[in-house]
C-alpha cells in the first residue's frame, strides 16, 4: 500500500516530532504504485503554484513554505514558519 500525507505544521515534515499526526490535513492510501505517484506528481504541482520556497528530503519527504505565512508561538515569543509537508509512504 503506498500513502500521500499531507501535512501543515511549524515545522519540516521529515521531523515527525511526538504528535505529528495531529497536523495531517489529508491522507490518501493506493493500492497501485502508478496510481499514487500520480497523485503525488498533481500535489506537488499544485504546492509549487501555491509557495515559492521547496526543500525535499530522501526522496520521500517534501517541504513547501511562504515567508509570509507564520504563527506566533507564546513560549519561544517569537513568529514560526509554517510549512506545508508531503510524505510519500509505503508499506
Amino acid at each position: 500500500m503506498f500513502e500521500i500525507i499531507y501535512m501543515k505544521a511549524d515545522y519540516e515534515p521529515w521531523w515527525q516530532f511526538e504528535g505529528w499526526e495531529q497536523h495531517i490535513i489529508e491522507k490518501h492510501s493506493f493500492e497501485n504504485e502508478a496510481e499514487a505517484q500520480s497523485y503525488l506528481e498533481g500535489k506537488l504541482a499544485e504546492l509549487r503554484d501555491k509557495f515559492p520556497k521547496e526543500k525535499r528530503k530522501h526522496d520521500k519527504y517534501w517541504a513547501f513554505w511562504s515567508e509570509k505565512e507564520q504563527c506566533f508561538c507564546e513560549s519561544c515569543d517569537d513568529d514560526l514558519q509554517i510549512y506545508h509537508g508531503l510524505i510519500w509512504s509505503f508499506r
